[in-house]
């Protein structure tokens, strides 16, 4: 799933070609995408000034004209198709796999892909987008002024369930996923099966210190390319290239020789999802053996 400097990047990509445009047409090519379309969303999208863009967690929300906001959300594999198509051309058939289109009077098109249909898109009036159902219990931007080390450590007070729970859970933290948690966890030497309650103040300022950077690293070169995902212009993020940790497993940690015998970077499980990170620079014998939930 993309996770958020993967829809940072689109939703930039989005503003640079969409902002100020005035939708001209829009249509929908199926019922909707995890959840139906609001009804009559094609319509409601013609004739409206895309005003602004704005991201939430893993959310992308479009402020149009008329005091509405198109919600999107880009599920396990949606992409946006940007594009500027020869006006002497013929209007090509919807790509496949493309659910929404909307072009504009400046001469954009943008599409809609999504093969596994895991997506969203909603249209809310903009004075209710904070109450929406999906957005309203989200905690602070994990770039934001509210988040910082002693939010976190409230959060974890007390808690026996794992950082990485924590980190994961969208009511303490909007928009982090699987990737870069591992990655900050890494650069923070944290154990990611340690018990959320036993990191210190201290600890968590360190971690929150790391995920802006791991974040904002990302954002900077374009977001991971994981399977489906590529940058409105068509471009492959390339920050996995970069990655310490997530993915290596087997491999040597780069910070680290090892241990006779280490073999490197280690996956485990937790929640059904894979974690990597290196057991002699993450050591944590005391949850060693432990839930790893």
């Amino acid at each position: 799933m993309p996770e958020l400097p993967e829809v940072e990047t689109v939703m930039r990509g989005m503003r640079v070609h969409l902002e100020g445009h005035t939708i001209s047409y829009a249509s929908t090519h199926h019922t909707g995408l995890r959840w139906p379309f609001p009804p009559g969303l094609a319509k409601a999208l013609s004739g409206r000034r895309v005003d602004g863009f704005a991201r939430r967690g893993k959310y992308i929300l479009i402020t149009l004209s008329g005091g509405m906001v198109a919600l999107l959300h880009l599920g396990m594999s949606g992409r946006i198709v940007l594009s500027r198509p020869d006006a002497d051309e013929p209007v090509a058939p919807p790509a496949r796999h493309e659910h929404l289109v909307i072009e504009t009077r400046e001469g954009a098109r943008c599409g809609l892909v999504d093969p596994r249909r895991f997506g969203m898109v909603d249209l809310v009036a903009a004075d209710k987008v904070e109450t929406h159902r999906l957005l309203s219990g989200m905690g602070p931007e994990p770039l934001g002024n509210r988040f910082d080390g002693a939010w976190l450590a409230q959060k974890g007070r007390g808690r026996r369930s794992s950082i990485k729970a924590l980190l994961l859970d969208q009511r303490v933290v909007a928009g982090l996923g699987n990737i870069y948690v591992s990655e900050a966890l890494f650069r923070a030497r944290i154990h990611p099966a340690r018990a959320a309650g036993d990191v210190s103040e201290a600890e968590y300022a360190t971690l929150v210190t790391q995920i802006r950077i791991v974040l904002e690293e990302a954002i900077a070169a374009g977001g991971s390319s994981l399977r489906d995902y590529v940058q409105p212009d068509g471009e492959l993020g390339y920050f996995q290239h970069a990655w310490r940790v997530y993915g290596r497993e087997g491999t040597g940690c780069p910070e680290c020789p090892g241990p006779p015998g280490c073999d490197g970077v280690v996956r485990i499980t937790q929640s059904g999802r894979s974690t990597f990170f290196c057991p002699r620079l993450q050591a944590d014998e005391n949850d060693f053996g432990k839930d790893l939930s």
